[in-house]
């Protein structure tokens, strides 16, 4: 097990804040530096079909001034696809993307759209671009990124986000054991959606999970506690979930 743990900070409600007034303010990319130099390892910005919150405009900006690396959250839709290629992110993660939900609600269906996925995952990999699938943890659509020649998973961890008791138990424990399924076939496990300050621990603490990304529930909680030190209490659980598991494992 490796203590460090990667945090990607997800900007688009500073987009959504922006775009309930239209102009300028918040600015996305002002977060972006923030986050980065609060300890963010990397950005993710998800360019939805509507432009509800990041624009064309925000990924121009992003890949313009950010070092650090770019997440691109992404439809597997012509125009996406177009869009990843033309600005070559560090990583792409297709996600699965409906109008009508307020958020993402679940995985993707890789196993199920494989042959759509397949020639659209397969232009990104030649493009140098790092794919990613959003999936549940199942074995199935496990094995099925595998296939599709993928080297990163990100595991939806918001259906465990908004369990309570023996059913979030049970989740969690769902989402150890794809995760120990991923390091198992060769992929890199990564984890997010819905996690807080007082959910995140059991996340953090799964030995292959090698990043979360993390973003409502930061820019929200930004508007009490300010977004530098938010970031920073994420980093610190993230850092002692580690370091508690990682002394679990030597005693």
């Amino acid at each position: 097990m490796t203590q460090y743990q990667r945090l990607g900070v997800n900007i688009d409600h500073v987009a959504t804040i922006r775009n309930a007034r239209g102009g300028a303010c918040p600015d996305p990319v002002r977060a972006a530096k923030i986050a980065v130099a609060s300890g963010a390892d990397g950005i993710t910005a998800h360019l939805r079909e509507d432009r509800r919150h990041i624009r064309d405009e925000d990924i121009s900006a992003l890949s313009d001034e950010i070092a650090q690396p770019l997440n691109l959250e992404m439809a597997a839709t012509m125009e996406m696809l177009s869009i990843a290629l033309r600005h070559k992110p560090h990583a792409a993660c297709i996600v699965p993307e409906k109008r009508e939900e307020v958020t993402t609600e679940g995985g993707l269906d890789a196993a199920g759209r494989y042959n759509y996925l397949a020639p659209i995952v397969g232009q990104l990999v030649d493009a140098g671009i790092r794919v990613s699938l959003f999936i549940e943890a199942d074995p199935r659509q496990l094995d099925a990124a595998v296939a599709l020649g993928v080297p990163v998973v990100e595991l939806h961890t918001g259906r465990y986000a908004y369990l309570e008791g023996d059913a979030q138990q049970a989740e969690l424990d769902r989402i150890i054991t794809g995760a120990a399924h991923a390091a198992t076939i060769g992929l890199e496990c990564h984890a997010g959606h819905g996690l807080t300050f007082d959910n995140v621990a059991p996340i953090a603490a799964i030995e292959s999970v090698a990043e979360l990304n993390i973003g409502h529930f930061l820019i929200g909680e930004a508007i009490f506690g300010g977004l530098d030190s938010t970031i920073k209490r994420m980093r610190t659980l993230m850092d002692n979930a580690r370091a508690d598991a990682l002394g679990a494992r030597r005693t």
